[in-house]
């Protein structure tokens, strides 16, 4: 039954994360363009996601994995280890997770600005490296997977939690994908196509990663570490810094709420689930 969960889990924070962003680009929320990124909906999908993936590592992760009797310092060692290990798979651009992707034409700087940038700039420069973006998407796929079938082999309250997380997280990010690769390839079907493909590759970590926290399953306490490292530095050093722009008090206040709403929703989620 496990393995049924985390299978199901997986597709749905993989390839349903996937439609979910086309259909919020489709529908003209989040419009359909490179430029589109900036827009208020994203703004508050970015900040929905961050509070999400917070709430899940401080208030669900960490604490299952405390409760489990494993070493405090060998734990925090391990977080410690985990934001160095996933800091460096970002500078590999294999774990970057922001909505806004650079392939050589802009840095990171540029675009963390405050509020001086021109929205149409990167459409109106040429979009390259379109594999480069499928190949960091599925290697970051493949791990959610596994950090999704970790929760799942601790408890199915908190796999469903961090399920849950990803898919906040997974849906601004692949928004990016899709505006990059319809530059890329010309369609948006086939930029649909490819990223859902992507997409599928979590449902391989998920399958993996149950098989080997299974044979490996007194180590569960670190998995589950590793998995708050995750989703604790995309959100503090990806997800986050995006948002830091100046802005009004009223778009400052919406970000404020909508990552409450992300804090509120997967605690909502846990205390629903642990009800029934």
């Amino acid at each position: 039954m496990t393995l049924i969960a985390v299978l199901f889990a997986t597709l749905a924070a993989g390839i349903g994360s996937v439609w979910l962003a086309a259909a919020l680009m489709r529908v003209g929320w989040l419009g359909g363009g490179a430029a589109a990124a900036r827009g208020p909906g994203e703004q508050h999908l970015l900040s929905l996601a961050a509070g999400a993936l917070l709430a899940t590592a401080f208030m669900h992760l960490l604490p299952e994995a405390l409760e489990s009797g494993a070493g405090a310092k060998a734990l925090f060692g391990t977080l410690l280890v985990g934001l160095v290990f996933f800091f460096l798979l970002d500078k590999a651009e294999l774990w970057h997770h922001g909505h806004e992707h650079h392939h050589g034409h802009a840095h990171a700087g540029d675009h963390h600005g405050h509020g001086q940038e021109n929205p149409h700039d990167d459409a109106a420069q040429p979009r390259s490296g379109g594999w480069a973006v499928l190949t960091g998407d599925s290697v970051h796929c493949f791990g959610d997977g596994i950090l999704i079938a970790s929760a799942f082999v601790a408890d199915a309250r908190l796999g469903l939690v961090a399920a849950l997380a990803v898919l906040a997280h997974e849906v601004p990010h692949h928004i990016g994908d899709l505006a990059v690769l319809r530059q890329t390839s010309g369609s948006r079907r086939a930029a649909l196509v490819k990223v859902s493909l992507a997409g599928a590759v979590t449902p391989l970590g998920g399958l993996i990663g149950w098989w080997l926290v299974d044979q490996l399953h007194g180590y569960l306490p670190f998995f589950l570490v590793v998995a708050s490292s995750s989703f604790i530095y995309v959100a503090l050093a990806d997800l986050i810094p995006q948002l830091q722009r100046r802005l009004g008090a009223r778009e400052t206040v919406a970000q404020v709420v909508w990552l409450l709403v992300g804090i509120a929703l997967v605690t909502s989620v846990s205390a629903l689930v642990h009800t029934h």
